[in-house]
């Protein structure tokens, strides 16, 4: 059964969802754009008799707290310091890591800092390869190198309603996505000051990219075993970023399904089958 929390963290609310046995090892799951914890619906419960699976809203996102983006830094550095004080209120010290789109900087950071923390790592279209940049990467490094007003308006379009369920339903077969999860982001689009600090956050997202040979050094040093399971047809994280892992970590095994960005929406029994497989005690 899946229990639905909060906790103060620096003074935010941050939401979460825990299931399964708190006495199997933990596993902490971390989102991406432009979702949230609700992501992880389906394959929570098909581990929970594995795991004991902890999955937060960031800041900003889904029902955690959403300060204003002039009265908080929406960087990956700043997300990843209040993942970290999270993980640390909950006396989370030692877990398998989940880590999808935003959460794979977030979650490589906190790696980085606190390798002692992570038993393993899942990384499910969680890029911190330059291989793995799909071709709408080249527009955004325009945008970074040159950035005006009139070029970050026009990425209020990568939170259009149908831009949102593109990236739900690009690359799957026809009639295997359910519409609850897009329609869930598409009206959490709609709440205050939303565009904004989503608009911070893709003018940040060229730190995270600076950051990759960081990563890849963690990843050579502390060799954790690591499965990469990748949507094979995503436009924005291709595959080519997965088996990038094997360059740096010889503890890396790479399965591609044929879906696309959000591969749990139809492919949730299978990516828990290779978890459990990988990481079950």
């Amino acid at each position: 059964m899946t229990k639905y929390q909060t906790i103060d963290v620096n003074g935010l609310n941050i939401f979460y969802r825990e299931a399964g046995d708190v006495n199997k090892p933990t596993l902490v799951l971390f989102h991406g754009f432009p979702s949230a914890s609700h992501m992880f619906r389906d394959l929570m419960p098909a581990l929970a008799d594995n795991f004991h699976l902890i999955a937060p809203d960031f800041p900003g996102f889904g029902q955690s707290s959403a300060p204003l983006h002039t009265e908080f830094d929406y960087t990956f550095d700043h997300l990843a310091k209040v993942m970290t004080a999270f993980l640390e209120k909950l006396n989370l010290t030692k877990f398998y890591l989940y880590v999808f789109d935003y959460g794979a900087p977030i979650g490589f950071q906190i790696a980085m800092t606190h390798p002692e923390w992570i038993a393993g790592i899942i990384s499910q279209n969680g890029n911190v390869y330059q291989a793995g940049l799909g071709d709408k990467w080249a527009t955004r490094q325009d945008f970074w190198d040159h950035p005006t007003a009139e070029k970050r308006d026009s990425y209020r379009n990568a939170f259009a309603p149908a831009t949102i369920k593109g990236q739900y339903t690009f690359g799957t077969e026809p009639g295997k996505v359910s519409p609850d999860g897009y329609t869930l982001d598409i009206a959490y689009t709609q709440t205050p000051d939303y565009a904004e600090r989503q608009l911070d956050l893709i003018f940040d997202y060229q730190n995270n990219i600076k950051r990759y040979p960081q990563f890849q050094a963690y990843l050579r040093e502390h060799q954790p075993k690591l499965l990469a399971v990748w949507g094979k047809n995503d436009p924005s994280f291709i595959y080519p970023g997965a088996e990038a892992f094997k360059q740096d970590d010889t503890k890396t095994r790479v399965e591609l399904v044929n879906s696309g960005h959000f591969a749990l929406e139809t492919h949730a029994q299978e990516i828990a089958d290779l978890i459990k497989e990988e990481f079950a005690e």
